[in-house]
């Protein structure tokens, strides 16, 4: 790339980014905060990305957050840095795990903070406090490195030994920095429903085995979120996140080109140049890539980095009303939190042994949980009043494979046993408290893997883009050189702001600030 053509032929930008998800709008803002010239380009025809809220059933005003759901590692101080107006709720509950033994149906209630209702529903299944005693010291361990490691993810990158003595906790960070996360669990609970509850976190969106350090990395993230974890409800869903960063990143003049997806990409010692679908060539000091790193060595004609395949099934519903419980628990208590079925951790091994063989897991592990308890807006006035209720789904160990030879009837199949796992629990069948839809057919939504894939480029359905790294950097790497954010690549001109970024995973906008932080602390 000439740089005549660079300086005569096209406007020069100070950034361009490449991806209008959240991380994207984030990094755009901070960027034309602090003075840039920003161009967001965005493949489709509407911002969002993965934070986006639609209406997949058109003869009901319902928006659901179609792929992401929960708010948990957006930081307060991305917030208040950009003057987002965005509000999230607190859940009461923060989970429910219907359990049946010796003939008796009971369920696992874990409310947000520790109380007797919690310790009482850990003594019935268990039959002693031991078990409730040790949740709540190993998450009270949990919960202090959680609130000294959270500031630390909008700073550069320190190494591990540097960032373990800051910690001041040697026990915590051993069990989750350097031995698997099964081994942990293993030891410190004796009950196998624990156990499951507790490697959940560890699993979402990662098909690993409870042995694998990446099992780790997913724990840490779940668990870290704001240095609380808590996991927070978005108001009016995801989709008010995105209008809201739009405002913001409008209001400070980002210039947005919609449907402008990128097809070439080249750097050279003067910037970098990129060329759309749409016919249309941009030039920039430098390039933000807020979508996968995949994407990024396709463009630049480089390797692909290698990476484990997304597995996880996503199924939207719209209820009539809330299904009862063999249990007896009332419904707007279980479904409140997040709601777990077939997830003991013998089971959790079991289905990624299946899966690994090219089956489909049963009984298929699932987690839900119901948006409207918490934030009936999302719901039209009218659907309010008749005790309408949306239900969101996630099945585990679902990789990419097993969709591979023939996606609908996979999808089918996993809607199957999705709802066969989730009946055992419940008096009412789910198919009996679907809303009916005007073809004849139910409110239910099933996306795969593939799906994700195809909608909103994720890596072979990789909620993360690929896998996720510890906060650090490792050994030596980069030692004593406080300029690296987990954004920089070997271009000096091009940096990852994804989900891809190291402490890029999940709906946090974490990635898009430490991205255009790199680029600012270079000048």
């Amino acid at each position: 790339m000439s740089e005549f053509n660079m300086k005569h032929h096209h406007k020069m930008y100070d950034a361009i980014i490449v991806g209008g998800g959240h991380n994207g709008l984030v990094a755009a803002s901070y960027l034309a905060k602090a003075g840039k010239a920003v161009l967001l380009l965005e493949a489709h025809a509407e911002l969002g990305g993965a934070t986006t809220s639609v209406k997949p059933f058109p003869e009901y005003e319902a928006r659901l957050s179609r792929y992401s759901y929960l708010v948990s590692l957006l930081p307060d101080q991305i917030v208040a840095d950009l003057g987002i107006r965005f509000n999230t709720l607190e859940r009461s509950v923060a989970s429910y795990t219907p359990w049946h033994r010796d003939g008796r149906d009971d369920g696992l209630l874990i409310s947000s903070e520790w109380e007797e209702t919690t310790a009482s529903s850990f003594r019935r299944l268990t039959g002693s406090d031991k078990e409730g005693l040790a949740w709540y010291e190993f998450y009270g361990e949990i919960a202090q490195l959680a609130k000294r490691l959270a500031p630390t993810m909008l700073k550069p990158l320190k190494r591990a030994a540097e960032l373990q003595i800051e910690m001041g906790l040697p026990e915590v960070w051993h069990d989750l920095m350097e031995v698997p996360i099964g081994k942990v669990i293993r030891e410190r609970f004796s009950d196998d429903i624990v156990r499951g509850v507790v490697l959940t976190d560890a699993l979402i969106g990662t098909f690993v085995s409870a042995d694998d350090m990446q099992a780790n990395r997913c724990f840490l993230y779940h668990l870290i979120g704001n240095g609380t974890g808590q996991w927070r409800v978005p108001q009016g869903g995801m989709g008010a996140l995105v209008s809201e960063l739009h405002r913001v990143a409008i209001s400070l003049g980002v210039e947005i080109k919609l449907e402008s997806k990128v097809f070439a990409l080249e750097s050279g010692p003067g910037g970098v140049r990129v060329e759309t679908e749409s016919g249309h060539t941009y030039v920039a000091k430098d390039l933000l890539f807020a979508a996968a790193p995949q994407h990024l060595a396709r463009l630049r004609r480089r390797p692909v980095p290698d990476s484990l395949e997304g597995s996880q099934l996503k199924i939207n519903m719209l209820l009539e009303r809330l299904p009862r419980l063999k249990s007896g628990v009332d419904p707007r208590l279980a479904f409140a939190g997040t709601f777990h079925v077939n997830e003991s951790f013998t089971q959790f091994e079991a289905a990624y042994t299946q899966a690994r063989g090219g089956e489909m897991p049963q009984p298929l592990p699932l987690e839900m949980y119901c948006h409207t308890l918490t934030d009936p807006t999302i719901l039209s006035p009218e659907l309010i009043a008749k005790g309408f209720h949306t239900l969101t789904l996630f099945g585990l160990h679902t990789p990419a494979t097993l969709f591979d030879a023939d996606s609908e009837r996979a999808k089918a199949l996993a809607k199957e046993r999705a709802i066969a796992s989730l009946n055992q629990y419940l008096l009412d069948p789910l198919e009996s408290v679907l809303a009916p839809c005007r073809d004849g057919s139910l409110a239910i939504e099933v996306k795969s893997p593939l799906d994700l894939e195809r909608d909103i480029s994720l890596p072979r359905g990789n909620i993360f883009h690929r896998d996720l790294d510890f906060p650090f950097m490792d050994g030596d790497a980069g030692a004593g050189d406080q300029r690296l954010w987990g954004a920089e690549t070997e271009d000096p001109h091009i940096y990852l702001a994804g989900a891809g970024a190291r402490r890029g995973g999940g709906v946090s906008g974490i990635a898009g600030h430490n991205a255009a932080m790199a680029l600012l602390a270079k000048e």
